[in-house]
């Protein structure tokens, strides 16, 4: 487990801080995550990568001359938010047009592509390629579905040399994809791995046992059956991975590929030698030309013990590309060929935008808003474990974790809002950005859409009359399934979002008071959120290992049915608007 931190949700960000001070030549920090220290070559195409903390060298020590331009780094394994992922790409940018690659799970691709969406607005060139090489995780007519594991480092090698070679983005795209389509990786997993500051690994595997076809995330394997001897799984791993053939393959005798043997934690580089011994000489006799393999720790899991095979099937395209020389802190093949350029200077974090004119209505509804998040995050602090523990049993149980750092953030930022005098608009949409950027993942990004989507339906002028806030309540939805991609039965929290506010409409406009109408339809959503132990998930991280989450409640949705009873409003505060600014709560005393 993880025994040297300090504050655990501050460690991704505090890891990230040394690792860029003990690689100064390399990396330079900027917000969001890290890009290299040499400014980007003017004209040049550049490739951001990108995903949670806790997987190093992954993503942060990819970046450097021959690899990533730059990489956004999300907290312990949670999506790097919309944000973050701009502005890394920003400070990657060299004019040429952004690539930007990460792993095929729920929160990259929703936060990734929105940070795509907002590039192009801004006239930025800006393509996206989602990695997806984990056989165990889709089959392989839905390879599209496939996870992204160790393979993510072979798409994202290619694709920089390529870059760096000058080639344009349509170029560097099309290599990448083409990477991809030729990439197989598969694992197991001999224990589970512990975030920072949990008492428990997120899944445990019996002792003589082993789970088959894990997740980088900690999500437990498909399959369980006795662990072998180092040959046995090297084995095991090469009948796998040569089982399945890229299209055009009918054989591996006389092919090439790239070979890469990674170990995701605590399994020795001595074990991983013995292990790769019975995969080379295994590979040779299937007639595969192996070239420029890697074995080491390439894609972690924290403290998991567990070993991956990856194998990219080489054209005469891609080998000189996976060959070219790379110098990454992560990563490192041959002697770069590129002059060493002077540094660029360190690029600020994005200055926040002033706080817009407000009504007096707005501005009290602003601070009784900021009463509810408080409400909301007392709610969900007092239940992170059990939230976390429902998430484990088909995810990586990180929901909890995730949600508590989520709303803490909106809180500290609707405050510092609220203090600067901004209206429930306004107030809304920076706590929206802030549980985006500090939650992470496909929660934290949906928190935050919902938040955005509402603040956009409220405004900074108009008194957010309860006419008003049911059409907030059904602009966040909205946005929600539409950027989520998730319907009612698919066992997420649309779920229990979309029953309240149908609810919540119904009884308001039959002329029942906000308070009241509020917390029928919080009941409803309690309800829904409930009978969602009986679905079977159809999207999103739990998918995969769907079997295991029938019987349990949807994380999201329990989360969400948490926040709505929490921040219901009373009858006095929805009859009587109060404005009193004598006695400030808990999050205005922090923000101050």
């Amino acid at each position: 487990m993880t025994r040297l931190s300090n504050d655990p949700a501050r460690f991704a960000a505090q890891a990230l801080d040394g690792f860029v001070a003990a690689h100064p030549g390399l990396v330079r920090r900027v917000g969001g995550g890290v890009v290299r220290a040499a400014a980007p070559a003017p004209g040049r195409v550049a490739v951001v990568v990108g995903g949670g903390s806790g997987h190093y060298p992954a993503f942060a020590g990819l970046v450097g001359e021959g690899l990533a331009h730059g990489a956004a780094v999300g907290n312990v394994f949670a999506s790097p938010s919309a944000r973050q992922v701009r502005s890394v790409a920003r400070a990657a940018s060299g004019g040429g047009g952004i690539l930007l690659a990460y792993g095929n799970y729920a929160g990259d691709v929703l936060n990734f592509t929105a940070a795509r969406v907002h590039l192009e607005a801004d006239g930025v060139d800006c393509r996206a390629v989602a990695v997806t090489d984990d056989l165990a995780s889709a089959p392989a007519e839905q390879a599209d579905r496939r996870r992204g594991i160790a393979g993510g480092l072979v798409v994202f090698k290619v694709a920089a040399a390529a870059a760096d070679r000058g080639l344009d983005l349509d170029e560097v795209e099309r290599i990448a994809r083409l990477a991809n389509a030729r990439t197989r990786s598969f694992g197991v997993a001999l224990t589970g791995c512990t975030l920072p500051g949990a008492a428990a690994p997120l899944f445990a595997v019996p002792a003589g046992r082993m789970a088959v076809g894990l997740g980088i995330h900690g999500e437990p394997g498909i399959d369980e059956r006795d662990r072998p001897g180092a040959d046995g799984l090297a084995e095991l791993l090469v009948d796998t991975v040569l089982a399945e053939l890229p299209a055009g393959i009918d054989a591996p005798a006389g092919q090439r590929a790239a070979v890469l043997l990674n170990g995701l934690g605590s399994v020795k580089y001595e074990e991983l030698f013995v292990v790769y011994r019975r995969v080379a000489e295994l590979l040779a006799a299937a007639g595969v030309q192996v070239v420029a393999p890697a074995v080491g720790e390439l894609v972690t899991s924290f403290e998991m013990a567990g070993v991956s095979l990856t194998v990219c099937w080489l054209t005469d395209e891609l080998t000189p590309l996976w060959c070219a020389p790379a110098d990454a802190p992560g990563f490192r093949r041959g002697l770069s060929a590129t002059a060493a350029a002077p540094p660029a200077p360190v690029l600020a974090e994005e200055a926040e935008e002033p706080v817009p004119p407000a009504s007096p209505a707005s501005r009290a509804a602003g601070r009784r808003l900021l009463g509810a998040l408080a409400a909301a995050r007392d709610a969900v602090d007092a239940h992170a474990g059990e939230l976390g523990r429902i998430d484990a049993l088909a995810g990586d149980g990180d929901h909890g974790i995730g949600m508590s750092r989520g709303v803490n953030a909106a809180v500290a930022a609707a405050g510092a809002a609220v203090a600067a005098g901004a209206g429930v608009g306004t107030a809304l949409t920076r706590a929206g950005d802030a549980w985006a950027d500090a939650g992470g993942g496909t929660s934290g990004a949906l928190w935050g859409v919902a938040l955005r989507g509402a603040a956009v339906a409220l405004g900074d002028e108009s008194e957010p009359t309860p006419a008003r806030v049911t059409s907030a309540v059904s602009r966040a939805l909205a946005d929600v399934t539409r950027v989520g991609g998730a319907a009612v039965g698919d066992k997420t929290l649309v779920d229990a979002f979309a029953p309240f506010a149908a609810t919540l409409a119904d009884r308001v406009q039959a002329g029942q008071p906000l308070a009241a109408a509020w917390r029928e339809a919080a009941a409803v959503a309690d309800a829904a959120a409930r009978a969602t132990a009986d679905l079977v998930p159809r999207v999103g991280r739990a998918r995969p290992l769907a079997h295991r989450s029938v019987g349990a409640p949807d994380a999201g949705a329990v989360s969400l049915a948490l926040i709505l009873a929490a921040v219901a409003p009373t009858g006095e505060e929805a009859a009587t608007a109060p404005t009193r600014e004598d006695a400030p709560t808990r999050a205005e005393e922090t923000a101050r």
